[in-house]
C-alpha cells in the first residue's frame, strides 16, 4: 500500500479538502446545537418566570381536620415524625390550566431547583420535546407518566424531567447524589399538590443507576411482588435514610439522565395528605 507522500498532488489537494470540510461541517453542527440548546433553556426560562409571576402557589402552614397521615413503617430511627410538621405546597390551578389543559398537579423537591407544575398525555414521548405552553423545545417539562393517575395514587408514581446543564426541569435532581445534600435531612421530603389533594413524601432511596426500566413498574401481582420491588430500590440508595417502607405505602418515583447511559433516580413515600376544598 502506498504511503500518503507518494500519492498525486491532486488525490492529496482533494483528501485534505474533503477532511477540512468534514472537521467544518461538525463544527457548524456543533454550533448550531449550542445555540438551539441555549434557545431552549432561554425560552424555558421566560414559561418559568411567567407561570411564578401568577402567585399561585402557597403553604398551608396547619393541618385540617381531613389530613391524614401515613406511618405503617416507621421505626425507631426514622425521621418521619419530623417531617409530618411540614406544611403542605397548595397551588391554584384555574390559571394554569387555561395555558395548559394536560396540567395535573405541581411538584418541589427540597434541597433542589424542582419547582414546577407538572403534566400529563398520553405517551411519555410528547413532552421530551414540547414546552409548558406546548411550542416545539427539546428541553421539554416535567411530566407524569402516562400510566399512572395522579388522583387515584398507583403503588409507584412516576415523574420524569430532562437533566439539563443549566439545571431547569430535573437539572438539579443531581444534587441527591452530593454530601452536601445529604447532610440537610430537611432535604428529604418532596411536596405535590393537585386539583384533589396536597401531599407530602418522604424520600427514602436516591442513586445512579444504568439505564433500566426496572424501577418503573406500576403494576405489581401482589404484596410479594411489590415487596420484593421496595427491597431492591431500598438497596440501591447510596444513602442509608433509616426509612421503613414497605407493602402499604404509595411511592414517587423521580427520574431523570445523566448522559445517555445513566439515569439519576429518586423513591419517596407517601406519609401525609389532605384533600382540597372544592
Amino acid at each position: 500500500m502506498s504511503s500518503v507522500k507518494e500519492w498525486p498532488t491532486t488525490i492529496k489537494r482533494v483528501v485534505f479538502g474533503a477532511i477540512i470540510g468534514a472537521c467544518s461541517g461538525l463544527l457548524v453542527f456543533a454550533v448550531l446545537n449550542i445555540v438551539d440548546w441555549g434557545h431552549d433553556g432561554q425560552k424555558v426560562e421566560e414559561v418559568t418566570e411567567e407561570i411564578d409571576d401568577l402567585g399561585i402557589v402557597s403553604e398551608v402552614l396547619v393541618d385540617g381536620e381531613d389530613t391524614e397521615f401515613f406511618d405503617a413503617t416507621t421505626g425507631e430511627e426514622d425521621p418521619y415524625w419530623k417531617y409530618i410538621g411540614m406544611p403542605f405546597l397548595s397551588v391554584d390551578f384555574a390559571e394554569l390550566k387555561t395555558q395548559n389543559p394536560d396540567t395535573v398537579g405541581w411538584i418541589n423537591v427540597s434541597g433542589t431547583n424542582i419547582n414546577y407544575p407538572f403534566v400529563q398525555t398520553r405517551d411519555n414521548e410528547y413532552y421530551l420535546t414540547h414546552a409548558f405552553d406546548r411550542t416545539i423545545n427539546n428541553a421539554g417539562w416535567v411530566f407524569l407518566d402516562y400510566r399512572n393517575n395522579i388522583n387515584e395514587l398507583s403503588r409507584n408514581n412516576i415523574l420524569y424531567g430532562h437533566g439539563r446543564r443549566d439545571t431547569t426541569m430535573f437539572g438539579s435532581l443531581k444534587n441527591i447524589l452530593t454530601n452536601d445534600w445529604h447532610k440537610n435531612d430537611d432535604n428529604f421530603v418532596v411536596r405535590l399538590s393537585t386539583e384533589v389533594e396536597n401531599t407530602l413524601w418522604q424520600v427514602f432511596s436516591v442513586y445512579l443507576v444504568p439505564v433500566t426500566s426496572d424501577y418503573l413498574q406500576i403494576n405489581f401481582s401482589g404484596d410479594r411482588q411489590f415487596g420484593a420491588f421496595l427491597e431492591m430500590l431500598t438497596r440501591r440508595s447510596i444513602y442509608d435514610f433509616k426509612t421503613g417502607v414497605g407493602v402499604h405505602d404509595r411511592i414517587l418515583t423521580l427520574s431523570t439522565c445523566r448522559g445517555e447511559d445513566e439515569r439519576v433516580v429518586l423513591h419517596a413515600k407517601l406519609i401525609k395528605k389532605s384533600t382540597r376544598n372544592k
